[in-house]
């Protein structure tokens, strides 16, 4: 019976039914893209926020125990200009290190919907069945 069905639909038929159904998939394919993109931006705007306070704290803690170390190298004997000298120079070095490994390691976040190209693919399969 889906034969005879198929046989008696003309081309120009089933032209039209495969340019409508390719529309929705397009449509329901860039709605799904939306979708994805904007959880992934909602989840890295929250990590984001997450990261800035952590390190804001982290810094402050970090600035207090230099003090800390300079306090204690004055105590030792040091001047403080030598010891707050020293403690800098430290403190540069250590950042420049973590600067250039993190300059390194940075690629191109990866923002690209992954199921939207999948079914992306699957879809272009899909159209090439329905036309041979």
């Amino acid at each position: 019976m889906m034969a005879q069905l198929r046989d008696e639909r003309s081309l120009g038929d089933l032209f039209s039914d495969l340019s409508r159904e390719t529309t929705t998939l397009v449509r329901q394919e860039v709605q799904l893209a939306k979708a994805e993109l904007t959880q992934s931006a909602t989840e890295a705007a929250r990590g984001i926020g997450m990261l800035v306070a952590g390190g804001a704290v982290a810094y402050a803690g970090l600035l207090f125990l230099l003090l800390a170390i300079v306090f204690g190298l004055i105590e030792a004997g040091w001047d403080a200009w030598l010891s707050a000298l020293v403690v800098g120079l430290v403190v540069v070095a250590i950042g420049a290190v973590l600067v250039l490994r993190a300059r390194e390691s940075l690629k191109p976040a990866n923002l690209a919907p992954q199921k939207t190209v999948e079914t992306l693919k699957e879809d272009a399969a899909w159209a090439k069945e329905q036309i041979t």
